[in-house]
């Protein structure tokens, strides 16, 4: 991608890379057993931005997300309407489904995390309430994308909904940011609504998260307020998984599941399939075994240049995650 920017790389060249990045992951994930599995998000810059792939109304010197380790990251800025998405995530989906066996999850961003594209200094003949019409429009049209593309589950990528506590303490903009995400989710029926799942987590980065310092207790209310059938959760990173675990088993309706984060895509420790097992067992003291699921804590890299996790470590934590869950699996006798 970096030599393609820099023009030493030709879009023909660059299309290969894809083809090829797409079905190495496919074939390695599918070998770990896993009964669901994705592309890796092979194609995308990062899993944030691809919307805005083409665009010309978007200029740099955006939203800046500080990381603890002291990197930023910086989205862009729209600078003119309307705002339309310059490509769909189903199109992911249909590079996806040739290579693939089993079905596919396809993760989408929020529309909150774009909503943070709108200047504060507005802009001139596009009023942010239109703005905001546009985007729910479009966020829409990303997830029916998908689901018409043949994808299985489609996961909203929520990671701005943590950091927002850190932003505003009041909560404010988190109820604004589930507010807009479930504007977004009511135009889907209730069984496609089963379908899309919410992923939560505190950044991952290089390494690093954004806002693994902000209270679990203080987005779970709002979180499980949203309108939908599943949750993916960062769960294996937590210092108290036991107090986040009764938390959630409090606020768990009944048409919700939960997919708990068993292994850490941030650590270079591989977990063992024991430790996911216990992991699972421990979660399985609180929540309903018809709800409870497992997943990875975050991405092992959602942004393209960050390499910080090789990709042998990274199948190696799938691999231990689906052999932990099915020993647990085993032992609840589920």
């Amino acid at each position: 991608m970096q030599e393609h920017s820099a023009g030493r790389v030709s879009a023909q060249e660059l299309e290969a890379a894809y083809e090829q990045a797409v079905r190495d992951t496919i074939q390695r994930f599918e070998a770990t057993g896993s009964p669901v599995i994705t592309d890796g998000e092979q194609r995308k810059p990062s899993f944030a931005t691809y919307p805005l792939d083409g665009l010309s109304n978007v200029v740099p010197g955006g939203v800046v997300i500080p990381f603890k380790d002291g990197h930023t990251r910086q989205l862009p800025k729209l600078n003119a309407g309307p705002f339309r998405y310059g490509r769909f995530a189903g199109e992911y989906v249909r590079r996806a489904k040739p290579f693939a066996s089993r079905p596919i999850k396809q993760a989408v961003i929020s529309a909150s995390a774009l909503s943070l594209l709108y200047p504060a200094e507005g802009i001139r003949n596009y009023p942010r309430d239109q703005f905001i019409e546009d985007l729910i429009a479009e966020s829409v049209t990303d997830i029916s994308s998908a689901f018409n593309a043949g994808a299985e589950t489609v996961q909203v990528d929520f990671t701005e909904g943590r950091l927002s506590l850190k932003l505003d303490q009041t909560g404010g903009l988190l109820r604004s940011f589930v507010d807009l995400n479930n504007r977004v989710l009511e135009r889907f029926s209730h069984s496609d609504r089963a379908r899309i799942g919410v992923h939560v987590c505190p950044g991952g980065d290089h390494d690093s998260t954004h806002s693994a310092d902000v209270d679990y207790a203080g987005l779970l209310p709002a979180l499980f307020s949203m309108e939908t059938g599943r949750f993916y959760l960062q769960l294996a990173s937590e210092s108290d998984r036991p107090r986040v675990l009764e938390l959630i088993a409090k606020l768990l309706r009944p048409d919700q599941k939960v997919f708990v984060g068993v292994v850490d895509p941030i650590s270079q420790h591989v977990e063992t399939p024991e430790e996911v097992r216990d992991r699972v067992l421990q979660a399985a003291r609180f929540l309903p075994l018809d709800r409870l699921g497992t997943t990875d804590d975050c991405g092992f890299s959602p942004f393209a240049d960050d390499v910080s996790t090789a990709r042998d470590l990274a199948f190696a934590k799938i691999r231990a995650r689906v052999e932990g869950t099915a020993m647990a699996a085993a032992q609840l006798g589920s």
